[in-house]
């Protein structure tokens, strides 16, 4: 009939490519920045993949200051220590990484929406 492609879309999975091998969630070359819908308007940001000699708890204090929210230093048993901020921060925290000169902007991966 005709010779076209037909993709059905499925459900969509925003973790997907933190899942591949390759560029697994505790990989250490990408700092991985996330949104997570809570109830309503309301969301988290995440961060994780930081380089283990930097001060979680510093960063997350210069954070707080810079953008006006609440955050916390969460620690996970897969994923290591991941902070956790209030709010959809993910270009706020994505230039303020590399203005800091903490990451570069090559090993930024954001996720969500």
């Amino acid at each position: 009939m005709s010779d076209f492609d037909v993709q059905i879309p499925g459900s969509f999975d925003p973790f997907a490519e933190a899942k591949a091998e390759n560029s697994g969630a505790g990989s250490k070359e990408y700092v991985h920045i996330r949104v997570q819908q809570r109830n309503g308007r309301k969301s988290l940001t995440t961060v994780q993949g930081l380089n283990k000699e930097f001060s979680y708890n510093k960063i997350l204090k210069d954070l707080k200051k810079e953008f006006c929210c609440n955050g916390t230093v969460v620690q996970d048993p897969e994923l290591g220590q991941v902070i956790q901020l209030q709010g959809d921060q993910r270009k706020n925290v994505s230039t303020f990484l590399i203005q800091a000169g903490i990451v570069k902007k090559d090993h930024i991966k954001i996720h969500g929406f």
